[in-house]
């Protein structure tokens, strides 16, 4: 990932000027590898050509370094090289030891001088190669003392990088064999890095060690994408993601770079107009990545080279700010980023041919990786040393403030208990009374509770009285005609024994009693005993009716819970209630209902209440005349009952039903209720653990639906 803008850095020309001197590349035994750059010659051209095209093209031109950096290009590259063997063997080895080419195709001749074409490169899977190495490595087959002319052909969305070598297969395998080894090297310092800052990270939850370990992370497999060992040992067999995996952990390692830089140097607070300078390159690199991510792979690099170049330079600058503004810290920023940058030239110069291509040159970058890791998480230490001296000296801080606190919460706490003392005396006073006051509300609401029922038994005696003296005044108006029918029976009882006893004839006798008879016009008088009989009968009925309703409605007082029928109980409210329903129909819709657990008497005393309430409101709109109705429903589910009484009365507005249920209010005249009947009907059905709702429209009257559970929950209660 440093290479790119370290490019930018060495302005130097790419090909050296076109000679047509003609030259091989000679092998001999102990000479091993033989670079092949300055005997080679490259063929560039603007369209991709056809091997057939290049053979006899004279476009070739001689290059004059040991590694050819050529550039980018669109289309392939054509390189064309002759290798004499001096060796005592035919077989060597072509190495092209640059592994992220896209494409790197050989043309070797035959013994008939024949062309046959070997294609390598990352579009294939990485298993089709003959040796299992990143570098591409060719079998070239030529007899001692004989040469060759072959035809390279490489293509890349990278930078064409390319060192080229010849060597016999010996010297080539010691030579990758150090290279494996350096390597393995960098890598076990990225994974020991890795490692030991994420389980920091995890101890110490500082976002800094994140972006490091994430940067340490992406960087290790950018260096190592480089040298072609993520491909050989991670995704073998996907070309594509490996023709991309490079540019994108490039971007990716910058970007948790220049995280880890704002975070580990506050650069929002110490630098912030290069604070801002960073937030752009994330934006840059953050585009490149999506553009290779997208394809566009060759555009994303050169984004991706540009922004890694502004943010080498915008990081070195901030640091030295931060560093000047006397943040310590900021000095391990300077000095890694320092060294990463000499890495970087010293490789830099090795591909533009001004530095030898050896170990060094080539290993510079990845050196300089690991020695610029270092510092940075020294720095990190460093850093979490100085936030633990902050915090010591802010603990200190806190000790003697805590200290300095608990000596004034002394010197309060005595104030604080007098004051205590005189408010507990002063509560204990005002205690006392609100108990006094207390014990007066409660005899107060007792005697209230008392006088609604002094009401209730008024208006139950009334209609009692009303109810039992109809029947009565029936039967006392039928004694007097029926005492004085008897004692006429009696009289003819009388004189019929005296005709009996008499000495007449039969025939007087029976005639003697005939005109008797006719004269107290008998038949009317037995036809008369009947009827006032009969109207005793239906008087005495109608008392046992009226008394059997008391007995069923006079259960107010009884605190035990009993399982009871409320169609009965409401059935004896109506008996009750009759002499306040003159004029107004009343509609029965009873249900079949389960008999319900429940205070009976406490809930004819709510149903006498509502059906109150409804011949008031219905008396207030139609006076004496008909048509007021009282329709009363019943029903069930499994766990409910439910009473609907409904009246065409007068109805309520919104603001009279809110208030409907609190005590004392009432719309009645003074002297003509008390307020309390629905507060205690709804404190009832409350206790109940039911529910009392409201329909009602004003000018056409009022449902109450009275909800009460079958079976009575006393913990709810």
């Amino acid at each position: 990932m440093y290479k790119p803008f370290i490019k930018i850095l060495v302005c130097i020309s790419l090909l050296s000027p076109v000679t047509r001197v003609k030259a091989d590349v000679i092998v001999k035994d102990g000479g091993g590898r033989v670079l092949i750059g300055r005997e080679a010659y490259v063929l560039q051209s603007t369209r991709e050509l056809a091997f057939k095209d290049i053979v006899s093209s004279a476009g070739f031109k001689k290059y004059d370094k040991d590694v050819p950096n050529l550039g980018f290009s669109a289309v392939s590259t054509w390189i064309r090289f002759t290798i004499t063997n001096k060796t005592a063997s035919a077989g060597l080895l072509l190495d092209v030891a640059y592994p992220i080419l896209d494409e790197v195709e050989l043309f070797s001749p035959d013994a008939q001088n024949q062309y046959h074409s070997n294609l390598m490169g990352e579009i294939k899977d990485f298993d089709r190669r003959k040796y299992n190495h990143p570098d591409y490595i060719f079998d070239l087959s030529i007899p001692a003392n004989a040469s060759k002319t072959y035809y390279l052909r490489i293509k890349s969305a990278e930078q064409l990088i390319l060192p080229i070598s010849v060597s016999q297969p010996t010297d080539l395998w010691q030579f990758l064999s150090t290279e494996n080894m350096l390597s393995g090297l960098f890598m076990g310092a990225v994974l020991i890095m890795f490692l030991y800052n994420l389980f920091i990270f995890f101890s110490v939850r500082d976002k800094s060690y994140i972006y490091y370990v994430v940067y340490v992370a992406s960087v290790g497999l950018t260096q190592l994408g480089i040298k072609g060992y993520t491909f050989q040992y991670l995704w073998g067999n996907s070309p594509a993601f490996e023709l991309k995996s490079v540019i994108l952990f490039a971007c990716v390692a910058a970007i948790a770079a220049i995280l880890f830089t704002k975070s580990f140097l506050l650069t929002r607070q110490r630098a912030r107009r290069f604070n801002m300078v960073l937030t752009a390159v994330i934006a840059l690199l953050a585009i490149a990545f999506l553009l290779t991510a997208a394809g566009m792979i060759q555009q994303g690099f050169m984004l991706m080279q540009v922004s890694t170049t502004l943010f080498a330079f915008s990081i070195l600058i901030v640091s030295i700010i931060v560093w000047k503004g006397g943040y310590g810290p900021a000095k391990f920023v300077f000095f890694s980023w320092s060294v990463l940058l000499i890495g970087a030239i010293v490789f830099a110069l090795k591909d533009n041919g001004i530095l030898p291509f050896n170990t060094f040159t080539s290993y510079s970058m990845q050196g300089a990786s690991v020695i610029e890791m270092a510092v940075l998480s020294f720095g990190l230490a460093n850093r979490i040393n100085i936030l633990k001296k902050e915090k010591e000296q802010s603990q200190a801080e806190a000790l003697r403030i805590a200290e300095e606190n608990e000596r004034i919460t002394r010197e309060q706490n005595v104030i604080l208990e007098q004051k205590v003392s005189e408010r507990t005396f002063k509560l204990k006073e005002s205690n006392d009374e609100l108990n006094v006051t207390l014990e007066d509300l409660k005899q107060a609401q007792s005697q209230l509770v008392e006088s609604e029922k002094m009401a209730s038994l008024g208006q139950l005696t009334a209609g009692i009285a009303h109810e039992i003296n109809n029947p009565i005044n029936f039967v006392t108006s039928n004694i007097n005609p029926l005492k004085r029918d008897i004692e006429m029976v009696f009289d003819a009882l009388a004189m019929i024994e005296n005709v009996g006893m008499s000495d007449v004839s039969p025939a007087d006798k029976q005639k003697q009693i005939q005109e008797y008879k006719d004269e107290l016009d008998f038949d009317y008088l037995t036809t008369e005993i009947g009827y006032l009989i009969k109207g005793i009968n239906e008087g005495a009925n109608r008392t046992a009716e009226i008394v059997k309703g008391l007995r069923v409605f006079s259960h107010l007082d009884e605190d035990d819970l009993k399982r009871s029928d409320l169609n009965e109980g409401m059935e004896s409210t109506l008996v009750i209630a009759n002499n306040l329903l003159n004029k107004i129909k009343v509609i029965r819709e009873f249900g079949e209902l389960p008999l319900v657990e429940c205070y009976a008497g406490k809930l004819n005393q709510v149903f006498l209440n509502i059906v109150s309430n409804a011949a008031h409101a219905i008396r207030k709109r139609f006076g004496e005349d008909a048509g007021g109705e009282l329709t009363i429903t019943t029903g069930h589910d499994e766990e409910n009952v439910y009473i609907k009484i409904k009246d065409n009365g007068t109805g309520m507005d919104a603001q009279t039903q809110k208030k409907v249920f609190e005590p004392f209010f009432t719309t009645k005249e003074v002297g003509e209720g008390t307020g309390l009947g629905m507060s205690i009907a709804y404190n009832t059905i409350k206790k109940h653990n039911g529910q009392i709702l409201i329909n009602s429209t004003e000018g056409e009257g009022t449902e109450f639906i009275l909800q009460i559970p079958v079976i009575y929950n006393t913990q709810s209660a």
